[in-house]
């Protein structure tokens, strides 16, 4: 049995990237293979800030856009909360097409809580 509680963990956790590798990759975004995706479905006026260098593609949205990404970029979803659903359906969505993606762990609200780079939301 315990086991099977690892083995549930350790899937869990394998769709989720930390915010020191993401940060990481905003230093040099020209040279990242990480694109950051900022799923709110929210206008900029609600959403206020976004993550530095994050790409506004609502979940509601994503469908449409994938042709639009490139399969040898990693994607990070994130969303207002880790609590929410709509990071884990953009990382449905992508993973089910054949996309390297995470969602970001501890969402916005744990990047905000750690004082890491914002910017106007787009």
């Amino acid at each position: 049995m315990e086991t099977k509680k690892i083995e549930l963990l350790e899937t869990y956790l394998s769709l989720y990237i930390d915010h020191f590798k993401v940060l990481e990759s905003l230093k040099n975004p020209d040279d990242s293979d990480i694109v950051v995706l900022d799923v709110r479905n929210a206008p900029k006026q609600v959403k206020g800030d976004q993550i530095k260098g994050a790409l506004p593609i609502a979940a509601k949205d994503l469908a449409d856009h994938l042709d639009e990404l490139d399969h040898d970029k990693t994607y990070v979803v994130y969303d207002w909360t880790g609590g929410t659903t709509l990071g884990k359906t953009a990382l449905l969505m992508l993973l089910s097409h054949e996309f390297k993606a995470f969602e970001l762990a501890g969402a916005l609200e744990g990047w905000k809580g750690m004082k890491l780079p914002l910017e106007p939301a787009k």
